[in-house]
C-alpha cells in the first residue's frame, strides 16, 4: 500500500515529494535518502582503528608510584577470582582451610609467572593470566570421581585428587601449545571479521553474570555500597572534579572503605545472631585463610607428589582448555583496544595462543588445580583506570609473587567478603561487554544479514547454555546422555560457555550465509581488519606487538 505524500513545489523543473512511511524524499522521481539532506551534525561518528581517550598506552608508562597503586588494583581484582575458585572446588577435593590457603598461594604464584610470560613472548597485551571459571566443571567431575571415594582421611583424598587434575591439565595444555606454535590458530582467527567478533567478545563478559549480581546479593549491605562507591568514583566524579587519582584509584579507595565499614559490622555484632551462610559471606573473619596459611612457603612444581592420568579426565580437561582458548581470544581482542593498539595480527594471537597453552602446563605441574585464561576483570579495569601500560600489568605479578610467598600478608587481602568482589565484578565484566560492542563500528547495521548473524549469535549464546544449565539444576546431570560420561561432561564445558556457542555460530553464520554476494565483506568490516591479517601488513604492529630483545629476528610473525 502506497504512504501518504506531500508536494512541494519549489521552482521548475523540480518537484520534490515525500513518503512519510517510509522515510524517502523523492526529486523528479528519483530517490534521496533523508540522511544525505540532514546537517552535518547528524555525520556518524568516525571509525577509529585505535580506542581513543587512553592516557597510557601499551608502550606509555604512568609515572613509578602511580603504576606501583595501579599495578595493587590489578592484584587486587583478580584474586577474587582465585579465592571464588577455590572455594568451589576445594571442599569436594576433602581440603580444609590449610589446602585452601595453599592453593590460592599456588594459584597467584603460577599467574604471577603466566603473566609475565604472555606480557614478554605472548601476546604482548595488558592482560593478567590467571584463574579460569571454566575449569570448575572438569574440577568437579574429577574431585567427585568414585574412585576417590574410598580415601576416608580428607588430606589424602584431596592430594590424590589434585596429582588426577595435574595430569589431566599437564596433557590438555598440549592442545593450544600446538594450535599456537604450529600456527593452526592463526588460520583459524583469520575467518574472524568485526561481525563475527562482536558475540564473542560481548560474551566473554556477559557470560559471566553470574557472578556479578548475585554474588553481590549474598550481603547487600556490603555489596550494593560497593557498586554505588565503585560507580561514583569511576563515572562521576571525573565530571565533577578535574583530579584524576580519584577515578584511577576507584576500585582501591572504594574496596577500602566498604571493607573497614564491613569491619566495623562484624566488629559490633552485627551478625552474631544471622545464619551460618550469612555470616559467612558478610563477616571479615570466616574465610579461614588467615589463621590457616603459612608465614612464608614457596610453591614449588609436583609439591603434591606425582601427576596421575585418566583418559577420561583428559579429556574433560581438554574441552575446558579448548574454551579457555576461545575466550582468552575474545579477551585479548578486548585488551588491544583499552590498551589503545591496533587489532591484533593472527600470527600474535596465534602466538599468545601457545604461551597460553604453557601456562596451563605450569599450572599442571606446580598443581593450582585450575587451568589459566585471560583475566576478564584486568581488562574492564584497563577500561576504568583508562591505563593500559604493560608495565603496570607486569609490575601486578610482582605483587602475585610477594603475597604467593609471604601467605600471611596475602592471607589478610584474600579475606575481603566475596560480596564486594561481586560488586567489581559488575563493573569490570560491563566493560568487557561494551568493547565486543565497540567493534559494531566496522559493521553496516543497516543490513538485514548483520541484524541477523549479530542478533542470531547473541540470542543463541546466552540461550543454550542456559538450557544446559537449567537441565544440569533439575536432572543432576547436562542433556547429552551417552554412554560416556567423559563426553558428557566435555559438552557440558563446551555448550555452557556463552562466548564459545555465539562465537562458533557467529563465525559459520559469517562465512557461509551469502557468501559470494559483493557486500558481505564491508557489511561485516572485513575490510577494516584486512591490513592486520598479516603482521608486516600494517607499520604499528611492530610497535605493539614485537617481541623484545630483539627476539623478532628470530622468530618472525608472518
Amino acid at each position: 500500500m502506497k504512504g501518504l505524500e506531500y508536494t512541494i513545489i519549489i521552482h521548475e523543473p523540480w518537484i520534490i515529494h515525500r513518503d512519510l512511511n517510509c522515510n524517502n524524499i523523492f526529486i523528479n522521481g528519483n530517490i534521496l535518502p533523508v540522511d544525505t539532506a540532514k546537517d552535518d551534525k547528524f555525520v556518524p561518528h568516525p571509525v577509529k582503528d585505535q580506542f581513543p581517550g587512553v592516557e597510557f598506552c601499551i608502550n606509555s608508562n604512568p609515572p613509578w608510584a602511580e603504576a606501583v597503586i595501579l599495578a595493587f588494583q590489578h592484584y587486587l581484582v583478580m584474586l577474587g577470582t582465585i579465592v571464588l575458585i577455590s572455594s568451589i572446588i576445594v571442599p569436594p577435593m576433602g581440603g580444609g582451610h590449610v589446602e585452601k590457603a595453599y592453593m590460592i598461594q599456588t594459584m597467584l604464584f603460577v599467574a604471577g609467572m603466566n603473566t609475565l610470560l604472555q606480557t614478554w613472548f605472548g601476546t604482548r597485551l595488558p592482560v593478567v593470566i590467571g584463574g579460569s571459571f571454566r575449569f570448575v566443571v572438569p574440577m568437579l567431575y574429577i574431585a567427585l570421581s568414585q574412585r576417590y571415594s574410598f580415601y576416608f582421611e580428607p588430606a589424602i583424598r584431596f592430594r590424590h585428587t589434585m596429582r588426577a587434575m595435574q595430569g589431566a591439565l599437564m596433557i590438555s595444555s598440549l592442545l593450544p601449545i600446538i594450535l599456537g606454535f604450529l600456527g593452526i590458530w592463526r588460520i583459524v582467527v583469520r575467518f574472524l571479521s568485526p561481525l563475527s567478533a562482536v558475540p564473542l567478545v560481548t560474551l566473554v563478559g556477559l557470560g559471566l553474570y553470574a557472578q556479578g549480581f548475585p554474588l553481590l546479593a549474598e550481603c547487600v549491605e556490603i555489596g550494593l555500597p560497593q557498586l554505588i562507591l565503585l560507580v561514583l568514583f569511576s563515572q562521576y566524579v571525573p565530571y565533577w572534579y578535574k583530579s584524576k587519582w580519584l577515578d584511577r584509584f576507584a576500585v582501591l579507595i572504594s574496596v577500602a572503605i566498604v571493607w573497614a565499614y564491613a569491619s566495623l559490622l562484624t566488629a559490633a555484632g552485627a551478625y552474631k545472631t544471622r545464619s551460618p551462610i550469612t555470616q559467612f559471606s558478610c563477616r571479615v573473619d570466616r574465610s579461614g585463610l588467615v589463621s590457616a596459611a603459612s608465614w612464608i612457603k614457596f610453591p614449588y612444581p609436583l609439591q603434591w607428589g606425582r601427576p596421575t592420568i585418566h583418559a577420561g579426565d583428559v579429556f574433560v580437561m581438554l574441552a575446558a582448555a579448548f574454551v579457555s582458548l576461545i575466550e582468552s581470544t575474545g579477551t585479548f581482542i578486548a585488551a588491544a583496544r583499552y590498551g589503545s593498539a591496533t587489532h591484533v595480527p593472527s600470527s600474535v594471537l596465534s602466538r599468545g595462543a601457545a604461551w597460553l597453552g604453557i601456562g596451563i602446563l605450569m599450572d599442571g605441574l606446580w598443581g593450582t588445580g585450575t587451568g589459566s585464561t585471560a583475566s576478564v576483570e584486568n581488562v574492564g579495569l584497563l577500561a576504568v583506570t583508562k591505563v593500559g601500560s604493560r608495565r603496570v600489568i607486569q609490575m601486578s605479578a610482582g605483587f602475585m609473587f610477594f603475597f604467593s610467598i609471604l601467605g600471611k600478608f596475602g592471607a589478610i587481602v584474600a579475606s575481603i567478603p566475596l560480596p564486594i568482589i561481586g560488586a567489581l565484578y559488575c563493573v569490570l565484566f560491563a566493560y568487557m561487554s561494551s568493547a565486543g560492542l565497540g567493534l559494531l563500528q566496522y559493521c553496516n547495521l543497516n543490513s538485514y544479514r548483520t541484524k541477523f548473524i549479530l542478533g542470531f549469535s547473541l540470542f543463541m549464546g546466552l540461550s543454550v547454555p542456559q538450557y544446559f544449565n537449567d537441565y544440569v539444576v533439575t536432572t543432576g546431570a547436562g542433556p547429552v546422555r551417552s554412554r560416556s560420561t567423559w563426553f558428557n561432561e566435555a559438552m557440558l564445558v563446551i555448550f555452557t560457555s556463552p562466548a564459545t556457542v555465539a562465537a562458533i555460530v557467529g563465525m559459520f553464520l559469517d562465512r557461509t550465509l551469502g557468501y559470494n554476494h559483493k557486500d558481505v565483506r564491508t557489511d561485516g568490516g572485513r575490510h577494516w581488519w584486512g591490513k592486520f591479517k598479516y603482521f608486516e601488513r600494517d607499520v604499528r604492529s611492530a610497535e605493539f606487538y614485537s617481541l623484545p630483545y630483539g627476539l623478532s629476528k628470530y622468530f618472525p610473525s608472518v
